[in-house]
């Protein structure tokens, strides 16, 4: 039986994992009591005892945890943003190519793609190397999501019964133009130079809806592209051009671990849109299907999709 450690369970990521992980009889869940998990003897422990581990955690005490488990035999699936340029760790996201996912099996260091990077990844990486969208195209995009993807203290923030009224609307964040995810979705893309992205935090609790705006690129062509890429994909699927409704909403695949993908416009404009939860197949989902890639067991098992 295979044994598994979540290093960060009391998180959002952490315990939709082992809420997902809870029916599997193929697995064993190493845990440590509340007085232990940030001990780091007791994790080293774990990690040693450990066939696969989940780094839930913050950059620096994942990369501290990866540090702790030198020496073992343990797999690691890091969720933190430690890892995901880093050469040395495959990019999670099996979907990309052949070779993305025969990098997930072969490795013993995963780096889970970002919430909001997945979205942008799996629209536009088809493209540029497809052909369709030059590696030095000056990409925008924009993604709205809920605010679990804000961790505990948003929720808290945003679910407390005083809270700043101006939450009842949506609020635009990362104004600076140097969101975390950017040197992924540039590095994993192959772009000449990161896009111009703007995160949107919504008053609801999961779901994501990540768009990209190509002027001057033909919505069939594009469609063409991304449909023949996630042809047979299990948890990536294109939409019918124009998508299955005229309007898209975030929360759409709330509480699911796939991503739909819609292409809307025409001849002279396209919009791509990445529609998934950010909880789903933006981070414990994804984390899931990459642990079944390394176990060499159905990708979506234990997955809702």
């Amino acid at each position: 039986m295979t044994k598994i450690f979540i290093d960060g369970s009391a998180g959002t990521t952490g315990l939709r994992i082992r809420e997902r992980l809870a029916s599997r009889s193929d697995l064993q869940l190493i845990t440590l009591s509340d007085e232990l998990r940030k001990d780091a003897a007791a994790r080293k422990d774990a990690l040693f005892a450990a066939d696969i581990a989940f780094l839930c955690l913050p950059d620096a005490a994942a990369i501290e945890a990866v540090a702790l488990a030198e020496g073992s035999n343990v797999k690691i699936i890091d969720t933190s943003t430690a890892h995901r340029t880093n050469d040395a760790w495959a990019y999670g996201f099996a979907e990309l190519s052949p070779k993305h996912r025969q990098a997930i099996q072969n490795s013993s260091r995963v780096a889970n793609p970002g919430c909001h990077a997945s979205g942008f990844i799996a629209s536009v990486y088809p493209l540029v190397a497809g052909g369709i969208v030059p590696a030095d195209f000056p990409l925008t995009a924009y993604s709205l999501t809920g605010y679990s993807g804000g961790g505990k203290s948003l929720i808290a923030e945003y679910e407390d019964e005083n809270r700043d009224p101006r939450h009842d609307s949506h609020r635009i964040y990362g104004t600076t133009l140097k969101h975390k995810h950017l040197p992924e979705m540039q590095k994993i893309c192959g772009l000449a130079q990161p896009p111009v992205f703007s995160p949107i935090l919504g008053d609801f609790y999961e779901g994501m809806a990540t768009s990209i705006l190509l002027p001057n690129f033909d919505a069939q062509q594009v469609w063409d592209c991304l449909s023949r890429h996630y042809e047979g994909q299990k948890l990536v699927s294109v939409a019918p051009l124009g998508g299955d409704e005229p309007l898209i909403y975030a929360s759409t695949l709330a509480g699911k671990d796939s991503m739909r993908i819609i292409v809307t416009g025409h001849e002279k404009q396209t919009m791509v849109t990445a529609l998934f939860d950010n909880l789903g197949k933006g981070a414990s989902g994804a984390a899931i299907q990459n642990m079944n890639i390394l176990l060499g067991v159905d990708e979506a098992t234990g997955l809702d999709i």
